[in-house]
């Protein structure tokens, strides 16, 4: 027997509707790239995405074509997003930090027969222009005086291909299964891969943000995405702040403390998402310039493992840390490190470690670890796995690409490796790939960098592992010094020691200048296992 309830698909653009029929006073403010301060309501915000749909109509986009978009955190890519997805075209987010080989693959790739572009990205546009071959039409995402020399053929302002089209716009209503989305992995591991979401998982997903156990957003709440609309949708913000009725701050390119300082004490930001790297430095600033962030409650920190010294940096400023875990693959959420009421009773270190966790499922996602022979593993804790999700959300198969990438069972192996006790809380102790097999047993290169990266003179810390005469591998600690700071190599090691047992004691600390990030702020150890390939330690 089957239920007797309307079937009505799921669809972005209800959750524009939605938005200007509750709140149409809500606003969205931008830091633009031009410069100013932009600042407009939901209801405003309708008009324009309106024209847009039209404009891009009127210009040939039909169903199913992928538009590409390299730009900031602007309302300008917002509106993209909601008009590519009402007229059901594709909204192909481009990270600029992939580079120019992999930018131009993944615009091939995705067939792309638009390309819209903040004016910061036009010498990227420029060179990638010749070896790209679909795209028939290039939009600076500007106006008229600000418009770029531009020597790569037809440029098109964006307010005036909007400026005279209609507002007026019946919405098409369509399977909720219909591609809206287009987010490439970044590529450290082969070429990126295209994951294609749906108006459903989409959907889905912005629901699961908004509950208490996950972002916990509430309607008249400022929240600030410092995570680019780039990458992943900008972990879904654009979508779930509409959901609930929350103002957005769009930060633009300026992401620097001070900027970033600026514009949460201006706007009254209460909550902003980001990666560990853009909050280093926000503390950072705050610090030397003796100031403090008055309305801020909460940050979101996910993108990598979540340090220490961000805990309790934020603590200063009674700003409380939730870590979140995810994948492009997972639309991008998967868990989040909401304590319990029991969990914060307890003293404030024991709250700390378990922060430092990645968290539980939120609904919609189901995990489980297996052993190198497929055997599902007990959640105790205690036994390390390969984490497997699946989902709702999450990837069936990557666009354009024909090798099945799910279990015989219907898993998508996560590449991380993770314990996951009897309270459902999950901890990654390190990728598949980056973990360390010294003398038979596993070692956490993760557990050494947080180790690391609570003392106070290390800026930031990277582990892989060097060739050992005995033990076939064991932890080479490579160390980027906090400004000013003089730390030798013995002072962490003796630092570590006092934090980690003595099989995870770094044989060997090297300081470098920096290191090598890639297309989403992580760190790219395969460039730091090519520049330290022929490293031998001693026995």
């Amino acid at each position: 027997m089957l239920g007797l309830m309307m079937d009505r698909p799921l669809l972005i653009k209800d959750i524009l509707e939605n938005a200007v029929a509750n709140f149409p006073d809500q606003e969205i403010v931008t830091r633009t790239v031009e410069g100013p301060i932009h600042r407009y309501t939901y209801a405003e915000a309708n008009v324009r995405i309106r024209k847009l749909a039209n404009a891009l109509k009127a210009n040939g986009v039909k169903k199913g074509d992928r538009i590409g978009v390299i730009g900031w955190n602007t309302f300008r890519q917002f509106e993209l997003y909601y008009a590519l997805a009402g007229i059901g075209a594709v909204c192909h987010t481009i990270n600029p930090r992939l580079g120019p080989e992999n930018a131009g693959y993944v615009i091939n790739h995705a067939g792309d027969e638009w390309i819209f572009f903040d004016t910061t990205f036009t010498p990227l546009i420029e060179a990638l222009a010749p070896h790209l071959k679909s795209v028939k039409n290039f939009v600076s995402l500007t106006d008229k005086t600000s418009m770029p020399d531009f020597s790569a053929g037809e440029l098109r302002s964006y307010e005036d291909m909007i400026a005279d089209a209609s507002d007026e716009i019946v919405w098409e209503i369509f399977d909720e299964n219909t591609a809206s989305g287009l987010c490439y992995t970044s590529g450290t591991t082969g070429v990126p891969k295209g994951v294609l979401y749906s108006h459903r998982s989409t959907v889905l997903q912005s629901y699961a943000a908004n509950l208490p156990t996950s972002l916990n957003m509430q309607v008249g709440d400022c929240v600030l995405p410092v995570v680019p609309m780039f990458h992943v949708n900008a972990w879904n913000i654009p979508y779930a702040c509409l959901m609930i009725g929350a103002k957005m701050v769009f930060p633009g390119p300026a992401l620097d403390g001070e900027s970033l300082a600026t514009l949460m004490e201006d706007e009254e930001v209460q909550f902003s998402l980001g990666v560990p790297t853009v909050w280093l430095g926000l503390l950072q600033y705050l610090d030397g310039a003796g100031k403090t962030l008055k309305h801020m409650k909460k940050t979101l920190v996910g993108g990598s493992a979540l340090p220490e010294k961000i805990v309790r940096g934020f603590k200063k400023h009674d700003v409380e840390v939730i870590q979140g875990w995810g994948m492009t693959e997972m639309s991008p959420l998967g868990t989040t490190m909401s304590l319990t009421p029991a969990e914060r009773s307890l003293p404030e270190d024991e709250q700390i470690a378990i922060t430092l966790k990645q968290g539980r499922a939120i609904f919609g996602v189901e995990m489980r670890l297996v052993d190198v022979d497929g055997h599902v593993l007990p959640h105790d804790g205690e036994h390390e796995g390969h984490l497997q999700v699946r989902g709702p959300w999450i990837v069936k198969e990557y666009y354009n690409h024909d090798k099945d990438i799910l279990t015989v069972d219907g898993w998508f192996d996560t590449g991380d490796v993770a314990t996951i006790d009897r309270t459902g809380i999950m901890q990654i102790t390190d990728r598949a790939k980056d973990v360390i097999k010294s003398g038979g047993e596993w070692v956490s290169s993760i557990d050494i960098e947080n180790a690391a990266m609570s003392h106070e003179g290390v800026a930031q810390a990277a582990v892989i592992a060097a060739k050992h005469p005995k033990w076939d591998e064991r932890p080479l600690l490579l160390v980027v010094r906090a400004a000013g700071s003089s730390v030798t190599a013995d002072e962490v090691k003796a630092y570590i020691a006092e934090r980690l047992p003595k099989i995870a004691w770094p044989d060997a600390v090297e300081f470098i200048d920096e290191l090598p990030l890639g297309a989403t702020g992580k760190v790219l150890k395969t460039k730091l296992r090519e520049q330290f390939k022929d490293y031998e330690l001693a026995s």
